[in-house]
């Protein structure tokens, strides 16, 4: 501990230091939903550090907060060691299948936190998948370090269940769940968020783009591709007409949308006669707005989020003919959600906030146990 000081010289301040860790900042909005609802639910007598890439949206979030340049390995080691706590905050970071180096990364900052004598949250998390045996074997090692945990689906839960029995842990829905749910308004245009992915080869995008053809053309709807990710989507479907994927009616109705907030997600899909969308936070987006809705889904993440909020949903790895596809869409056009369905899933998510707000009073109440036994001895 001594040698890592004399490396990075910590000085904490007196105030308790939270600082968020996660995919911040990288123009996801995925995240900033995520980070937007965790910051809403910390007790606000703390200084808040944000792992970032790009801060300018983070800070539109949390305006008071401090921020750490999340690919400068040595500035991150340095805000862990300052920490009081550390919050894997939302998404899926315990994970290899981005990368090796990306679980390395988190759990070092985990590591190096616990030794400077800080307190280990997961909220929100996802689980793997871990591909690699030495993966499981680390993230094993680390769990039972964590003060907390809140996992947003159940192969999550039970798998961390069994690997560390003793650690207090709670299962909701995704904790976007809780962001405000909206009437649908309804309009004239199919939204989807599609991303590029390697699970489709040139025919199953021929598919996906000929049914999307042919109920846009039956409709008579503009196409709106929502870039949810700015850096990975925006370019789809320029790609997709550059490799001969597009037909050209499709082309000539289809306009990207790089969205800059949150608050553009959902006018966007509060308008849809249909939302499409692969990735997870777009479908939660548009459920809370009760859009109509079809599923794809890459990730079984997707799927599980589908099932939970009633919405049918393909996946990539078995997509049906375009006949097929064509008549699942076409039978949620116009069909708004159950609202009241909608608000149950708010309500169940609300369980990831209720555990830090829990352990904000516990740790106000260790405080000041800790105050009365130094004035009475």
């Amino acid at each position: 501990m001594l040698g890592v000081n004399r490396l990075l010289p910590v000085v904490r301040p007196a105030a308790p230091v939270l600082l968020l860790c996660g995919y911040y900042g990288e123009h996801n909005l995925g995240d900033d939903a995520l980070l937007q609802v965790l910051v809403s639910a910390l007790p606000e007598s703390q200084q808040l550090l944000i792992t970032v890439r790009d801060p300018v949206p983070v800070l539109a979030l949390a305006p008071s907060a401090v921020t750490v340049n999340r690919r400068a390995l040595v500035s991150c080691l340095r805000a862990a060691l300052r920490a009081d706590v550390l919050v894997l905050g939302g998404g899926s970071l315990l994970q290899d299948s981005t990368s090796f180096s990306s679980l390395v990364y988190y759990l070092l900052l985990m590591a190096v936190a616990r030794i400077g004598g800080a307190e280990l949250v997961l909220w929100g998390q996802g689980l793997g998948p871990l591909q690699r045996w030495i993966s499981r074997m680390l993230v094993r090692a680390v769990l039972p370090f964590c003060k907390v945990a809140s996992w947003r689906d159940q192969r999550s839960f039970e798998l961390a269940r069994r690997w560390a029995r003793s650690l207090p842990m709670v299962l909701a829905a995704d904790p976007v769940w809780q962001m405000p749910a909206r009437p649908w308004i309804g309009g004239d245009a199919i939204v989807l968020s599609w991303r590029p992915t390697p699970l489709l080869d040139h025919s199953g995008w021929r598919r996906l783009t000929d049914a999307l053809d042919a109920l846009s053309a039956e409709l008579a709807a503009p196409v709106i591709w929502l870039a949810f990710h700015e850096h990975q989507d925006a370019q789809l479907l320029q790609q997709l007409s550059d490799a001969g994927l597009l037909p050209k009616r499709l082309k000539g109705c289809s306009t990207t949308l790089v969205p800059q907030s949150l608050e553009v997600v959902s006018d966007v899909v509060q308008r849809a006669r249909l939302v499409l969308p692969m990735r997870l936070h777009a479908l939660i987006l548009a459920r809370l707005s009760n859009s109509p809705m079809a599923a794809l889904s890459y990730d079984p993440k997707v799927e599980a989020a589908a099932a939970m909020a009633s919405v049918p949903c393909t996946p990539l790895t078995s997509l049906p003919s375009v006949d097929a596809l064509l008549d699942l869409w076409r039978a949620e056009v116009d069909r708004p959600a159950d609202p009241n369905q909608t608000e149950d899933l708010r309500c169940q998510a609300s369980a990831h906030s209720d555990l830090l707000k829990r352990m904000a009073v516990d740790d106000r109440r260790s405080h000041r146990s800790d105050a009365h036994n130094r004035s009475t001895n």
